[in-house]
């Protein structure tokens, strides 16, 4: 029998087996309803069983001989269960994203490898309690100890822990057999779940909302009751309360039979965040995070797929939770770039949320004090629904901000890190027991050069963004490869104040403890958080006011409350400023807000230093002001000049080899047939590049870079589609490997 189509099947949904696909035939009666991850019934194995698998792609041809390729046997209809659902968005990520199909399944599976599962396994008596005395007495007659213990332990406890029982009585496995065979017990065992949560009080307290967080609520619970499906976007101001509107919606969808996802980037997953969570839900919340063994996270997607909880709380990854009743996607702190995955497939999570969320019937809700700029816009269009809160929660006044320009302290003979100003107010607080947060943007750092005389930075003429400080003295833009010589003086006003600009958190924290004695000191980054539950014991200890003064990274600003921190000092607002990205006045109008909204957050008022060289730009004035609207406004000009997401998008492709001769051929040649696609298309298309990377080599990998630029996102996906096809069906790029990335959230 011939057939028109063939379908690759997975026959078990496990990490190991994800690349393990067997091609079938596709009957014409199942020509229709054969889609991308419908559940299947299919022969296998040579003795051709029925099992159960998953369609993962389709195709017109064979792949062995035609006559050793089987047919389906069903294709099962009806309700698609989570693994079809999950299967689906799989390849909506792939053809999206791009990447392989395994690239994609492996990032929405729940992890299913090498996990013992954990069991309890009990001892139950089966026989009545007057026969069990009398077997019990012969037992004791015939002096049979081993037995007669058991026995008594069962006469006292019906049913008693195995593993215990066995240990603690010293009784051997033949003993279990006999009671087994005389049909006195059976054995039973339950799954133990791996549970990431220390047990907390339950208190379901709920907050009572204010005017603009009610309207908020009700608005949005009105939708869902009618069946509406939006994406919201909720733009509160740091205190604002919007984890309070969560819940309260949360409690609503629950109450209706759905489950909930949140996610909240990983650095922000704290012990409070988990606290308030569990306080009004209880156990009925779970977590993942990048932390919890292969075991925890398993456990929660099984507890997730069985229903034995309604709200999943965690990073990217938390997104596939495998729901069956899923009815809302909540992304707080939407703006975050750790919502875009940094491997293939190159997804971000706001975007597969929505996809979710369209599957499932469910809906989007986003919350920011700092929206991103591509939300924000979105709600202009009208695509999303935009609610703000312009109050704080506790009725407390935002923080008075003040801007220190670093040049006059420079000319005052002041290097110190310490502004005069902050120096000042950070006695003040020591002697008024009060807390302080000294922040320092490590993120982003990329050897900007800069004049500590005048500020003039160093910036490419073609894409307006910072060069980069490379060895050889050599000054690089990451974009399109422009590079020049590192200069002796200031071009600008002939200072010899020019050079890479940076410092770290631990040169500020003993700056700290040098220039303050008498203050109890923490740090908070990457290296005094690595350990399991690094971040909860330090915020812990400050929340215990066990420190006085807490020096971190941007892990320090996103969303910790702590009610005597009345300071908070921005020790260089320059480190993200010229960070050698577009992005970079949003990435220091959002931490700057943040690090912010950290100050006054309850009865004591707040004061915030921000350190800068260039206090005239547009992205500090309006961050001290707390000003969104403003900003947007600004940056959106700079965007539509130079053609920068949101105004275009950009599809960056990043081709690599261990061979540089190999690397540099296959991008020229990548180029070459893209503009060649691009003319011969009539697209407009603006290419830039090939040029080296940012890293230009990695691990002996050799990475060369091509942007191309284009207001149609549905244009570069065709892009895209045509460059995954010629570069792996040409067969001139044999040792070279193609990736891309959809509005990249950093250089490369």
């Amino acid at each position: 029998m011939s057939y028109q189509s063939y379908a690759d099947i997975i026959i078990d949904i496990s990490h190991e087996n994800l690349d393990k696909t067997y091609q079938y035939a596709i009957p014409k009666e199942y020509e229709s309803s054969a889609i991308i991850g419908a559940p299947v019934v299919v022969p296998f194995g040579l003795g051709n069983r029925t099992i159960n698998g998953y369609i993962v792609g389709l195709s017109n041809e064979p792949k062995i001989d035609i006559e050793k390729i089987k047919p389906i046997t069903l294709v099962i209809e009806g309700a698609p269960v989570i693994e079809s659902h999950l299967i689906y968005l799989a390849y909506w990520i792939k053809e999206s994203f791009g990447g392989t199909m395994n690239d994609a399944l492996k990032t929405v599976m729940p992890v299913k490898k090498a996990v013992k599962i954990k069991e309890q396994r009990r001892i139950v008596l089966i026989r009545p309690l007057e026969e069990l005395k009398q077997i019990y007495e012969e037992q004791l007659k015939k002096n049979n100890v081993a037995r007669v213990r058991i026995l008594e332990a069962l006469l006292k406890n019906g049913i008693l822990d195995y593993d215990k029982t066995l240990k603690g009585l010293n009784i051997s496995r033949p003993v279990i057999r006999w009671l087994l065979d005389n049909e006195i017990i059976q054995i039973d065992s339950k799954q133990l779940y791996r549970n990431p949560i220390e047990e907390q009080s339950v208190t379901h307290t709920k907050v009572t909302l204010n005017s603009e967080q009610k309207r908020i609520v009700e608005h949005i619970i009105r939708d869902y009751n009618e069946g509406k499906r939006y994406t919201y976007l909720i733009h509160g101001i740091t205190g604002s309360g919007k984890t309070e509107v969560y819940m309260d919606i949360i409690s609503e969808v629950i109450a209706s039979g759905k489950q909930v996802i949140v996610l909240i980037p990983e650095i922000a997953l704290t012990y409070q965040t988990v606290k308030r969570f569990y306080e009004r839900f209880g156990e009925r919340i779970s977590i993942l995070n990048s932390r919890m063994s292969d075991g925890e996270r398993y456990d929660q997607s099984l507890r997730a797929k069985k229903g034995d909880i309604d709200i999943m709380i965690g990073p990217r990854s938390a997104l596939f939770t495998p729901f069956k009743n899923l009815g809302l996607i909540i992304v707080d702190e939407e703006h975050e770039g750790s919502y875009k995955s940094e491997i293939t497939p190159k997804y971000h999570a706001i975007e597969v949320a929505k996809k979710r969320a369209q599957l499932t019937d469910s809906f989007v809700i986003l919350g920011s004090a700092t929206p991103s700029l591509e939300s924000y816009s979105r709600c202009i269009s009208g695509e999303y629904k935009l609610y703000t809160i312009t109050k704080r929660a506790k009725e407390a006044n935002p923080p008075k901000v003040w801007i220190v320009d670093l040049r006059e302290e420079l000319k005052q003979k002041n290097r110190s890190i310490f502004s005069r100003k902050l120096k000042e107010l950070i006695e003040e607080k020591l002697s008024n027991h009060e807390q302080i947060m000294l922040f320092i943007n490590r993120r982003g750092y990329s050897g900007f050069v800069s004049c500590r005389s005048c500020g003039h930075v160093m910036r490419c003429s073609h894409c307006d963004i910072s060069l980069t400080s490379h060895v050889n003295s050599k000054l690089l833009c990451h974009y399109c490869g422009y590079e020049e010589r590192m200069p002796n003086t200031c071009p600008a006003c002939g200072s010899k104040y020019i050079a890479a600009f940076g410092t770290g958190t631990q040169k500020v924290e003993e700056i700290v403890r040098r220039e303050f004695p008498e203050a109890r000191v923490l740090r908070m980054d990457t290296d005094t958080t690595k350990n399991k539950g690094g971040h909860q014991r330090i915020l812990s200890a400050f929340a215990k006011h066990k420190a006085d003064i807490l020096v971190g990274t941007q892990m320090i600003v996103k969303g910790h409350d702590f009610p005597l921190v009345s300071l908070v000092g921005i020790i260089a607002a320059d480190l993200s400023l010229y960070a050698g990205d577009f992005r970079a006045s949003e990435r220091t109008f959002q931490l700057l807000s943040q690090a912010a909204g950290r100050a006054g957050r309850d009865a004591i008022p707040g004061e915030v230093v921000i350190q800068t060289y260039h206090p005239e730009h547009y992205s500090i004035i309006t961050a001290a002001e707390g000003n969104y609207e403003e900003f947007f406004g600004q940056e959106m000009l700079y965007r539509r000049l130079m053609q920068y997401p949101p105004a275009a998008h950009i599809l960056l492709a990043l081709v690599t080899s261990k061979e540089e001769e190999k690397v540099e051929r296959a991008v020229t040649h990548v180029a070459e047939a893209l503009k060649e696609y691009i003319i011969t298309n009539k697209l407009s298309s603006q290419i830039i590049g090939p040029a080296p990377a940012g890293l230009a080599k990695a691990k002996d990998i050799y990475r060369r870079v091509i942007y191309i630029k284009d207001e149609d996102y549905d244009l570069l996906v065709g892009l895209k589609n045509y460059l995954e096809g010629y570069f792996n069906y040409s067969g001139q790029f044999v040792g070279c490997n193609l990736q891309f990335d959809f509005n990249p959230m950093s250089t490369y």
